[in-house]
């Protein structure tokens, strides 16, 4: 179960993350205040929690309080809160063919589901000692361990089984607009898939009456059929309904009830999943960035639990919304997707469509528009326009080192980045700001993420004496406060990990404090509260061979959404910003920081 930390705890870690932020003024003001609540207010809600906490042993104290924070936001979906991963082309060039990927990818993605159903998913679990966990004889004795102990067999050799509850939100699942509040709805008895192209709407069965999936040649047939309509876009995309504000399309999804669309909508919700056929070949990285991340907003159904996106050259991707699950789950489903679709791909371009009458099989759903829905659509478009038109993303690629290098000189490839950011920001805008890390809690029972904060003490003093005192620090001194934010950060990340964060328990008790509908504690009144929790540098990662480039949009208007990969060899960063923001040159100030950083392990003298 995923622990509560003591509130003591919580607020030391608190106020060590507020140090870089605040002058000494403003950081006595804070401390004073966080001391007065750890005592008073703060004690209370804190037994309290723990105490419902005690109460509820089947699920965790994060799990209410983050469905809601998704649920009744009202922003937005599409860049507020969904993001994308793209998977790497078929190493075979012929098999990225559109058709071809479209086919393989999805019998796949059957595939997966299927075996998950029937209970024979892999379980995912971490190996901190691969050699010993992650082999088939461990695998074979702890099949016959009761399951109540099994877990404790994996501990013993440092094997962590994580927790897999959201995984059933990956199929037939849909986040439904609703006043104040959005409902995620799931029917796992539809059997059939939702298509987009050019704007238009198709659904046909790809499970049969006896539960087994249609021949992946008959897939590939309906497939076939739907790329070759030439009906034309509609004058009024209903998609881009999913990317209004939360309560106006709750609005104007009432209409649609009413105005006889019910059974269309039914199907658009409880489609297995949402495939979305492009029309267009991607040019660069930046191009396939905007595509998966937003695309043109009539061909997507951001609602959905994830959108497969394939373009016209096969470059596909997901784009996922994010409420029902983090990226863990996503990244298993594309990681399993991509090797299946790869080294046993259900169909080849020798293969030939199967002979079947694809235009009975595949309906093409109908949605009756009246002048309110149209101009509602017509709305939605402006305004998904508009805020894409305003989104920039730019990206490099660092090929001086990676984690190897990085592990050689026994310091953290990820503080390593993490330091380049803070000392980017610094370079570019002279300040240090909050920064979030994302950090799985998949380790406890039904865990989501918690926060790393990787501006420290640590981090601002070594960015200032890369940034502005060079001339004062010999080349072992830099070296040294390279190593000290390198440990702090490894604390950090294994503080989160083990849900010794403290962010997500203050964000537990603040819920628990305006459920109660009194006056919210002074400390959240903090302005340095706010500031911290107004997340400029908004950062993940993720390596995996399935995953060519991940991002997703700034979290504030003024901020940076920066996805970034270590490999071993070589560090790519991927960032999204609004006009207030320079990315690109923020990029610049990276690739320098890195640089520098480099120079300095490798021993060599800088100038900045």
């Amino acid at each position: 179960r995923l622990p509560v930390p003591k509130l003591e705890d919580t607020i030391e870690r608190y106020l060590n993350a507020q140090k870089p932020l605040l002058n000494d003024d403003q950081f006595r003001k804070t401390e004073e205040l966080a001391h007065r609540f750890e005592k008073g207010i703060g004690r209370e809600l804190h037994e309290q929690l723990v105490t419902q906490d005690s109460q509820n042993k089947h699920t965790s104290y994060i799990t209410g309080p983050w469905f809601d924070m998704y649920l009744k936001a009202r922003e937005p979906v599409v860049l507020n809160f969904n993001a994308f991963m793209s998977f790497n082309p078929d190493s075979k060039s012929e098999y990225n063919d559109q058709l071809i990927r479209a086919t393989n990818l999805t019998v796949s993605a059957i595939r997966f589901m299927k075996t998950f159903r029937a209970g024979y998913l892999e379980p995912e679990v971490f190996h901190l000692n691969p050699e010993k966990s992650d082999t088939q004889i461990f695998k074979k004795i702890i099949r016959f361990v009761p399951s109540s102990l099994s877990w404790f067999g994996a501990y013993m050799v440092n094997a962590y089984p994580l927790d897999m509850s959201q995984y059933f939100r990956l199929f037939n699942s849909t986040r439904l607009p609703k006043l104040d509040r959005d409902e995620l709805y799931t029917d796992e008895k539809a059997k059939h898939l939702l298509v987009l192209r050019n704007g238009n709407f198709y659904i046909f069965d790809v499970i049969d009456r006896d539960g087994n999936m249609l021949k992946p040649s008959e897939i590939q047939a309906h497939f076939k059929y739907i790329l070759s309509d030439n009906s034309p876009a509609p004058a009024f995309p209903l998609g881009y309904l999913s990317s209004e504000n939360r309560d106006t399309w709750a609005l104007l999804r009432k209409n649609l009830l009413d105005n006889g669309n019910e059974e269309a909508l039914q199907k658009v919700d409880s489609a297995v999943f949402c495939l979305s056929l492009d029309d267009f070949p991607i040019k660069d990285f930046v191009h396939l960035s905007h595509t998966m991340l937003h695309g043109d907003g009539a061909n997507r159904w951001y609602d959905k639990s994830f959108n497969l996106i394939i373009a016209k050259d096969g470059t596909a991707g997901l784009n996922f919304e994010h409420s029902w699950g983090d990226g863990v789950a996503v990244l298993r489903f594309q990681n399993e997707v991509f090797k299946d679709s790869t080294t046993a791909p259900a169909i080849s371009p020798e293969s030939q469509p199967a002979s079947v009458d694809s235009s009975r099989a595949v309906q093409k759903l109908d949605f009756k528009l009246n002048d309110a829905l149209k101009a509602g659509i017509t709305k939605a478009k402006q305004k998904f326009d508009a805020s894409v038109e305003g989104l920039s993303v730019t990206m490099i690629q660092f090929r001086e080192g990676g984690k190897d290098f990085l592990k050689q000189k026994k310091v953290s490839p990820d503080a390593v980045a993490q330091l380049a950011f803070q000392m980017a920001f610094l370079r570019q805008y002279d300040q240090t700001v909050a920064t979030y890390e994302s950090c799985s809690t998949a380790a406890f029972k039904h865990g989501r993420t918690e926060t790393i904060r990787p501006a420290s003490i640590h981090t601002k003093k070594c960015s200032e004496a890369f940034v502005r005192e060079l001339s004062k620090h010999s080349t072992e001194e830099l070296q040294k406060l390279i190593v000290e934010c390198s440990k702090y950060h490894g604390r950090l990340t294994k503080e989160a990990a083990m849900g010794q964060g403290f962010d997500r328990h203050l964000f537990g008790l603040r819920c628990l404090a305006l459920s109660k509908g009194t006056a919210l504690p002074d400390f959240y009144q903090d302005q340095a509260y706010t500031r911290l929790n107004h997340n400029i540098i908004s950062t993940s990662t993720l390596v995996s061979p399935a995953v060519q480039l991940g991002g997703f949009g700034p979290v504030v208007s003024d901020g940076f959404g920066l996805g970034y990969q270590v490999h071993d060899d070589w560090i790519g960063c991927n960032v999204s910003s609004y006009p207030t923001r320079n990315g690109k040159e923020f990029l610049q100030c990276i690739y320098k920081s890195l640089e520098d950083i480099f120079n300095v392990l490798k021993g060599k003298k800088i100038t900045s």
